[in-house]
């Protein structure tokens, strides 16, 4: 608790003229030369509400004083107020610099001195305790930061959970073979970082790309609703089966509406778009709905690129996996639908990243 003031003049009766004068209200402790002035700022530097200091005491002199106070951080918490019999506009400007808060002068006035200290005393009181209260509602607000933190890492492990369930749903069903889901968000998270990188304006951060990567894994939700014996036909479907399993894009949507209100809105929307848009293509003529250009969520653009390579790469219950370069011209030309010409330009530059990937998992899937 600050409740003291030192004065520190090598003159007696100057130290006692002060301490009558401010003994009333604040606790007095007094020193005669230099060291002892620093060996109680070292001891009281928490206690002291002011300086009152002679620059002329033997000793230490008040200036190197006034330099191991300013190293404590004293300078900062209570006022220096230097006791002078005479001084110029330019020593009081200079200790001003200094960090000085302010100057009494001899003879002291007792009305001046008292006003000059306590309105100091009362200025620094008054600052020290708004920092304390800043530095208190800052700790708590960085606590409830940590919270928030906290709370919100365990909501996207809730979502990401969500998504991993319904995900593993899908490969139980033995819908595609081999790790495709995992394939999936490895090469929509590849194309996704080189498309930030290049394309400010689709507005990619790191975490808006994490969730698209997180629900990739749901473009294809609504297959766990078609009936086996479309979904596992091993040769080419007639076009009543085709359009019925065009229709799982729908049926995922209405899936995922029935847990809306289970994860967080940001995985929601991405999901839903992902899940529903993932066929359309750039010009118009995908499906269900047609949509063409930048109509189309940028989340199912990028799936929508990373799903087709996958199926073009990988074995299928009727087709055999197609040869990686093929399969990279085959996406460039359009042979499986029109996409975006700046998606088109990451994807060529990804390509040995997508090629390196796709060789990974078929080296795992043939260990297994």
């Amino acid at each position: 608790m600050r409740d003291k003031i030192l004065i520190a003049d090598d003159t007696e009766m100057n130290r006692e003229m002060l301490s009558i004068v401010l003994g009333d209200h604040y606790k007095i402790v007094q020193a005669s030369e230099g060291q002892e002035v620093i060996g109680l700022i070292d001891k009281l530097k928490d206690e002291l509400l002011a300086v009152l200091l002679a620059l002329d005491m033997s000793g230490v002199d008040g200036l190197d004083v006034l330099g191991h106070i300013k190293e404590t951080g004293l300078l900062e918490k209570a006022p220096v107020i230097i006791i002078s019999s005479e001084s110029t506009y330019e020593t009081e400007r200079e200790y001003l610099e200094k960090g000085v808060s302010d100057f009494i002068r001899k003879p002291f006035d007792n009305v001046i001195v008292k006003s000059r200290v306590d309105n100091l005393v009362d200025l620094f009181t008054y600052r020290n305790n708004l920092e304390e209260k800043v530095q208190i509602q800052t700790q708590n607000l960085q606590r409830q930061n940590k919270l928030l933190e906290l709370q919100a890492e365990k909501i996207k492990k809730s979502n990401e959970m969500i998504i991993d369930v319904l995900g593993t749903v899908v490969e139980y069903r033995n819908l595609e073979r081999g790790p495709h889901i995992k394939r999936v968000k490895g090469f929509t998270n590849i194309l996704a970082t080189k498309v930030a990188e290049k394309y400010h304006e689709y507005g990619l951060t790191p975490q808006k790309i994490e969730v698209i990567v997180a629900a990739s894994a749901l473009h294809d939700i609504g297959k766990i609703a078609i009936k086996d014996s479309i979904l596992l036909k091993p040769g080419k479907l007639t076009r009543d089966e085709s359009e019925y399993m065009q229709s799982h894009t729908i049926k995922g949507c209405d899936i995922l509406g029935q847990i809306d209100e289970a994860w967080d809105k940001e995985y929601a929307k991405a999901s839903w778009d992902i899940c529903r848009y993932h066929h359309e293509r750039y010009d118009g003529n995908g499906y269900p709905e047609g949509l063409s250009g930048e109509d189309i969520p940028i989340s199912a653009q990028l799936v929508s690129i990373a799903d087709v390579y996958d199926a073009l790469v990988s074995k299928r219950i009727y087709k055999d996996a197609i040869e990686k370069d093929k399969a990279y011209h085959m996406i460039l030309v359009g042979e499986c639908g029109v996409f975006s010409p700046k998606l088109m330009q990451c994807f060529r530059e990804c390509r040995k990243q997508f090629e390196e990937l796709a060789d990974k998992y078929d080296m795992l899937e043939a260990s297994d």
